[in-house]
Protein backbone atom coordinates (compact mmCIF):
# COMPACT_ATOMS: atom_id res chain seq x y z
CA UNK A 1 0.00 0.00 0.00
CA UNK A 2 1.01 3.45 -0.80
CA UNK A 3 1.93 5.19 2.46
CA UNK A 4 4.50 7.66 1.97
CA UNK A 5 5.33 10.83 -0.39
CA UNK A 6 8.09 12.92 -1.22
CA UNK A 7 7.38 15.95 -3.35
CA UNK A 8 11.00 16.99 -4.80
CA UNK A 9 12.05 19.97 -5.96
CA UNK A 10 14.26 20.37 -9.01
CA UNK A 11 16.47 23.36 -9.41
CA UNK A 12 19.74 23.04 -6.91
CA UNK A 13 18.03 19.69 -5.43
CA UNK A 14 18.41 17.60 -8.03
CA UNK A 15 19.73 19.13 -10.67
CA UNK A 16 22.01 22.62 -11.21
CA UNK A 17 21.08 24.76 -14.75
CA UNK A 18 22.87 27.79 -12.91
CA UNK A 19 22.18 31.22 -15.39
CA UNK A 20 19.82 29.01 -17.63
CA UNK A 21 16.83 30.82 -16.15
CA UNK A 22 17.91 33.93 -16.72
CA UNK A 23 18.52 32.96 -20.28
CA UNK A 24 15.61 31.89 -21.03
CA UNK A 25 14.13 34.78 -19.22
CA UNK A 26 16.03 37.16 -21.33
CA UNK A 27 14.33 35.73 -25.01
CA UNK A 28 11.25 35.28 -23.54
CA UNK A 29 10.70 38.74 -22.13
CA UNK A 30 12.27 40.14 -25.26
CA UNK A 31 9.84 38.17 -27.69
CA UNK A 32 6.93 39.49 -25.58
CA UNK A 33 7.68 43.15 -25.30
CA UNK A 34 9.96 44.12 -27.96
CA UNK A 35 12.60 45.27 -25.78
CA UNK A 36 16.07 43.74 -23.49
CA UNK A 37 15.12 42.61 -19.89
CA UNK A 38 16.77 45.26 -17.41
CA UNK A 39 15.31 43.61 -14.40
CA UNK A 40 16.15 40.30 -13.05
CA UNK A 41 13.48 38.76 -10.87
CA UNK A 42 14.68 36.15 -7.79
CA UNK A 43 14.37 32.60 -8.64
CA UNK A 44 15.20 30.91 -5.92
CA UNK A 45 12.42 28.92 -4.43
CA UNK A 46 9.72 30.93 -6.35
CA UNK A 47 7.17 29.86 -8.87
CA UNK A 48 7.02 30.64 -12.25
CA UNK A 49 3.87 32.82 -11.91
CA UNK A 50 5.52 34.63 -9.21
CA UNK A 51 8.89 35.28 -10.95
CA UNK A 52 7.06 36.35 -14.26
CA UNK A 53 4.33 38.61 -12.71
CA UNK A 54 7.06 40.24 -11.10
CA UNK A 55 9.15 40.40 -14.28
CA UNK A 56 6.38 42.03 -16.03
CA UNK A 57 5.80 44.83 -13.09
CA UNK A 58 9.75 45.71 -13.17
CA UNK A 59 9.19 46.67 -16.83
CA UNK A 60 5.78 48.39 -16.28
CA UNK A 61 4.01 45.50 -18.12
CA UNK A 62 0.61 44.91 -16.43
CA UNK A 63 0.61 41.00 -15.40
CA UNK A 64 -2.68 39.61 -17.25
CA UNK A 65 -2.99 36.33 -17.58
CA UNK A 66 -2.55 36.44 -21.23
CA UNK A 67 1.15 38.54 -20.97
CA UNK A 68 2.05 35.18 -18.52
CA UNK A 69 0.93 32.66 -20.93
CA UNK A 70 3.09 34.97 -23.72
CA UNK A 71 5.94 34.44 -21.78
CA UNK A 72 5.21 31.08 -20.41
CA UNK A 73 4.71 30.30 -24.26
CA UNK A 74 8.71 31.23 -25.17
CA UNK A 75 10.18 29.56 -21.79
CA UNK A 76 8.79 26.65 -22.95
CA UNK A 77 9.67 26.76 -26.50
CA UNK A 78 13.68 27.80 -24.88
CA UNK A 79 13.45 24.50 -23.18
CA UNK A 80 12.14 22.54 -26.28
CA UNK A 81 14.86 24.06 -27.98
CA UNK A 82 17.69 23.26 -25.34
CA UNK A 83 16.41 19.79 -24.87
CA UNK A 84 19.79 18.10 -26.57
CA UNK A 85 21.94 20.70 -24.55
CA UNK A 86 20.81 20.13 -21.30
CA UNK A 87 22.80 17.47 -20.06
CA UNK A 88 26.08 19.72 -21.12
CA UNK A 89 24.66 22.68 -20.09
CA UNK A 90 23.65 21.55 -16.74
CA UNK A 91 24.54 19.05 -14.33
CA UNK A 92 23.07 16.40 -12.15
CA UNK A 93 23.72 16.62 -8.54
CA UNK A 94 25.60 13.97 -6.08
CA UNK A 95 23.94 11.58 -5.17
CA UNK A 96 20.27 12.73 -7.06
CA UNK A 97 19.95 9.85 -9.27
CA UNK A 98 21.08 7.24 -6.57
CA UNK A 99 18.23 8.59 -4.41
CA UNK A 100 15.63 8.78 -6.63
CA UNK A 101 16.16 5.35 -7.76
CA UNK A 102 16.49 3.82 -4.35
CA UNK A 103 13.56 5.38 -3.34
CA UNK A 104 11.82 3.71 -6.11
CA UNK A 105 12.69 0.38 -4.92
CA UNK A 106 10.54 0.72 -1.34
CA UNK A 107 6.27 -0.20 -3.22
CA UNK A 108 5.02 1.95 -0.59
CA UNK A 109 6.52 5.34 -1.74
CA UNK A 110 5.22 7.55 -4.22
CA UNK A 111 7.51 10.49 -5.97
CA UNK A 112 6.63 12.91 -7.50
CA UNK A 113 7.40 16.97 -8.01
CA UNK A 114 6.84 20.45 -6.09
CA UNK A 115 8.75 22.91 -8.28
CA UNK A 116 8.42 26.29 -9.40
CA UNK A 117 8.98 25.14 -13.09
CA UNK A 118 5.97 24.77 -15.30
CA UNK A 119 5.22 20.92 -16.03
CA UNK A 120 6.80 20.60 -19.67
CA UNK A 121 10.60 22.51 -18.59
CA UNK A 122 9.99 20.15 -15.29
CA UNK A 123 10.29 17.24 -17.53
CA UNK A 124 13.02 18.33 -19.95
CA UNK A 125 15.41 19.28 -16.74
CA UNK A 126 14.89 15.85 -15.68
CA UNK A 127 14.34 14.09 -18.73
CA UNK A 128 18.19 15.15 -19.34
CA UNK A 129 19.83 12.79 -16.83
CA UNK A 130 16.96 10.16 -16.84
CA UNK A 131 15.40 11.49 -13.49
CA UNK A 132 11.96 11.28 -14.75
CA UNK A 133 12.08 7.47 -14.35
CA UNK A 134 10.99 7.46 -10.91
CA UNK A 135 9.07 10.50 -10.59
CA UNK A 136 5.20 10.49 -11.46
CA UNK A 137 5.09 13.53 -13.16
CA UNK A 138 1.16 13.83 -14.07
CA UNK A 139 0.36 14.41 -10.09
CA UNK A 140 3.23 17.51 -9.36
CA UNK A 141 2.27 20.74 -7.66
CA UNK A 142 4.21 22.97 -10.56
CA UNK A 143 4.81 26.96 -10.58
CA UNK A 144 1.72 27.85 -13.19
CA UNK A 145 -0.84 27.15 -9.92
CA UNK A 146 0.09 30.05 -8.04
CA UNK A 147 2.37 32.56 -6.79
CA UNK A 148 2.26 31.09 -3.64
CA UNK A 149 4.54 28.03 -3.32
CA UNK A 150 2.33 26.65 -0.38
CA UNK A 151 -0.08 26.36 -2.68
CA UNK A 152 1.29 23.72 -4.64
CA UNK A 153 1.85 21.25 -1.76
CA UNK A 154 -2.20 20.04 -1.20
CA UNK A 155 -2.78 20.38 -5.28
CA UNK A 156 0.25 17.49 -5.63
CA UNK A 157 -0.83 15.62 -2.44
CA UNK A 158 -4.88 15.84 -3.62
CA UNK A 159 -3.39 14.78 -7.26
CA UNK A 160 -1.52 11.67 -5.63
CA UNK A 161 -4.30 10.48 -2.96
CA UNK A 162 -6.94 10.77 -6.08
CA UNK A 163 -4.65 8.38 -8.09
CA UNK A 164 -3.40 5.83 -6.11
CA UNK A 165 -6.99 5.75 -3.71
CA UNK A 166 -5.56 6.20 -0.39
CA UNK A 167 -4.88 9.52 2.50
CA UNK A 168 -1.49 10.83 3.20
CA UNK A 169 -0.91 11.55 6.97
CA UNK A 170 1.11 14.63 6.69
CA UNK A 171 3.42 12.83 8.66
CA UNK A 172 4.13 10.92 5.50
CA UNK A 173 4.32 13.60 3.29
CA UNK A 174 7.93 14.84 2.69
CA UNK A 175 8.89 17.91 0.86
CA UNK A 176 12.68 17.60 -0.35
CA UNK A 177 14.28 21.23 -1.56
CA UNK A 178 16.94 23.97 -0.94
CA UNK A 179 15.22 27.23 -0.28
CA UNK A 180 13.69 28.57 2.76
CA UNK A 181 10.40 28.87 0.59
CA UNK A 182 10.54 24.81 -0.06
CA UNK A 183 10.54 24.69 3.90
CA UNK A 184 7.63 27.60 4.61
CA UNK A 185 5.54 25.02 1.77
CA UNK A 186 5.92 22.18 4.08
CA UNK A 187 5.13 23.59 7.16
CA UNK A 188 2.38 25.39 5.74
CA UNK A 189 0.85 21.64 5.95
CA UNK A 190 2.13 20.30 8.45
CA UNK A 191 4.13 18.44 6.25
CA UNK A 192 7.97 17.16 6.74
CA UNK A 193 10.28 19.89 5.42
CA UNK A 194 13.38 18.01 4.21
CA UNK A 195 15.98 20.69 3.26
CA UNK A 196 19.19 20.04 1.22
CA UNK A 197 22.20 22.52 1.44
CA UNK A 198 22.96 22.17 -2.11
CA UNK A 199 21.80 25.96 -3.51
CA UNK A 200 22.19 29.33 -2.48
CA UNK A 201 21.39 28.97 1.96
CA UNK A 202 23.23 27.44 4.02
CA UNK A 203 22.74 24.59 6.35
CA UNK A 204 21.98 27.06 9.48
CA UNK A 205 19.66 29.31 6.72
CA UNK A 206 17.56 25.97 6.16
CA UNK A 207 17.45 24.78 10.29
CA UNK A 208 16.65 28.63 11.08
CA UNK A 209 13.93 28.14 8.35
CA UNK A 210 12.55 25.44 10.59
CA UNK A 211 13.29 22.84 8.45
CA UNK A 212 12.83 19.21 10.44
CA UNK A 213 15.38 17.67 9.09
CA UNK A 214 18.94 19.38 7.30
CA UNK A 215 21.13 17.40 4.39
CA UNK A 216 24.50 18.81 3.26
CA UNK A 217 24.00 17.04 -0.18
CA UNK A 218 21.98 14.17 -1.19
CA UNK A 219 25.16 12.16 -1.47
CA UNK A 220 24.79 9.85 0.77
CA UNK A 221 22.02 7.62 -0.71
CA UNK A 222 21.48 5.59 3.29
CA UNK A 223 21.09 8.99 4.80
CA UNK A 224 18.64 10.49 2.20
CA UNK A 225 16.49 7.83 2.29
CA UNK A 226 16.50 7.06 6.12
CA UNK A 227 15.28 10.42 6.52
CA UNK A 228 12.85 10.23 3.81
CA UNK A 229 11.55 6.26 4.45
CA UNK A 230 11.82 6.68 8.22
CA UNK A 231 9.37 5.01 10.33
CA UNK A 232 6.98 4.41 7.20
CA UNK A 233 8.37 1.36 5.67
Amino acid sequence: MKNTLVLWDIDHTLVDYTGLSTDWYAAAFAAVAGRAMSALPIFHGRTERAITTDLLVAHGIEPTEEAIQAVWAVLIAQSEQSRDRLAVEGKVLAGAQAALATLATHGHVVQSLVTGNLPEIAEHKLAAFGLHEHVDLTIGGYGAISAHRPDLVPHAVQLTAAKHGVSFEPSAVFVVGDTPNDVAAALAHGMVAVAVATGAFTASDLRDAGAHVVLESLAETEVVVGALVGGHE
